[in-house]
């Protein structure tokens, strides 16, 4: 349990996938990060499809992830890029945590995003479509360093973490610009 003067993260994985790459970048973030920040994944792999006529009242996987999304004091958005954008469920969370309209559970809130795919590009479209989507929904997102990484084999060590050392120092210091970055907005800062 995260302790009072801690920093609330949720966390927001864009695949639903058992050995998902972006899942297990997510947890090796984790350890660059200092102690006030405490993870809290966001489960979305439960949600039903996005239709405004189950919205009043919601179902309660949908009012859960509101809920957990509301008593984050920041985001962080890790994902894949499926067919040059953001995979469907992860935009159908977005759908969900944005309603009701003008008081959905994002607004406000400041985030990260990055992710990795096996391909050479990274996963720059696919933030790239999150950014523009998360800015209608008024979430401020860190805007420096990108960071769009190639995960092939070798990518992850055993344990868990970061293989390559010039990587692990490339993402400490994107966890650092995205400490920062939470701080800005942090009443306790």
């Amino acid at each position: 349990m995260p302790a009072a003067s801690q920093l609330k993260i949720g966390v927001f994985v864009g695949s639903i996938r058992k050995a998902s790459v972006n899942a297990q970048l997510a947890t090796a973030l984790q350890a660059f990060a200092p102690t006030e920040l405490a993870f809290r994944r966001i489960r979305i792999d439960d949600l039903p499809h996005y239709n405004a006529d189950l919205d009043n009242p919601a179902g309660p996987a949908v009012q859960r992830m509101r809920q957990e999304v509301r008593e984050c004091d920041a985001l962080l958005f890790v994902t894949p890029e499926y067919n040059r954008s953001i995979p469907g469920v992860l935009k159908n969370a977005i759908d969900w945590g944005s309603r009701p309209h003008h008081n959905g559970a994002f607004i406000g809130k400041p985030a990260g995003v990055i992710g990795a795919t096996p391909g050479a590009l990274g996963t720059a479209n696919a933030q790239q479509h999150l950014r523009n989507i998360l800015a209608c929904l008024a979430v401020a997102t860190m805007p420096q360093p990108d960071a769009f990484l190639q995960a092939g084999p070798g990518f992850f060590a055993d344990g868990g973490g970061i293989a390559n050392a010039g990587t692990r120092d490339f993402l400490g210091q994107w966890v650092a610009c995205y400490v920062q970055w939470v701080r800005k907005f942090s009443p306790a800062a």
